[in-house]
């Protein structure tokens, strides 16, 4: 009612920071963010650094930790990549909320990648490596914000390729 009242009144209307739509978006990315830093206090409380679990799925436990970047990569670069997954996301928050990624598709993967960008980078800053538990056959470890990262870029690749683009409100009128 009161932005009824500004706009007669010739005042701008208030647009809310966040909408009802964005709070969702951010609450998996929150939800993400939980999962994976329960998940690897679990993996430091129950298992030794080195430690592997087998069970009797192809998939393994192990503790690992990794001062790089995916797959091992840029060992030892911990403050590199601190600052790097800062910018990045802060670019995705960006784009998040930016009226040209209005798919939801598109917004769960870009909340995904935020989310495990947020993961990795509370490891990075607390302990200087992240913790990777999860681990197949000829394949490196990795961690539930990995596979949030993994699996929001998926998203958003098949999102550009595949889906038109929701319409936007017709601003004219």
């Amino acid at each position: 009612m009161e932005d009824a009242n500004a706009v007669q009144m010739g005042r701008p209307r208030l647009r809310p920071a966040v909408r009802k739509t964005d709070a969702w978006f951010l609450l998996l990315a929150a939800s993400v963010v939980t999962l994976d830093q329960l998940t690897k206090w679990f993996v430091r409380l129950w298992l030794d650094r080195g430690d592997v679990w087998h069970g009797e799925w192809p998939v393994h436990l192990v503790h690992v930790l990794n001062t790089g970047a995916a797959f091992g990569t840029f060992q030892g670069n911990a403050t590199l990549l601190a600052f790097t997954s800062i910018i990045g996301s802060a670019a995705i928050l960006v784009y998040l909320f930016n009226p040209g990624f209005a798919h939801p598709v598109m917004r769960v993967g870009l909340a995904l990648m935020f989310a495990g960008a947020v993961g990795n980078l509370i490891d990075r800053v607390a302990n200087g490596q992240v913790v990777d538990f999860i681990k197949f056959p000829n394949w490196p470890a990795f961690n539930v914000a990995d596979s949030s990262i993994s699996i929001g870029v998926a998203l958003l690749i098949w999102t550009m390729l595949f889906l038109q683009p929701e319409p936007r409100p017709d601003t004219n009128s």
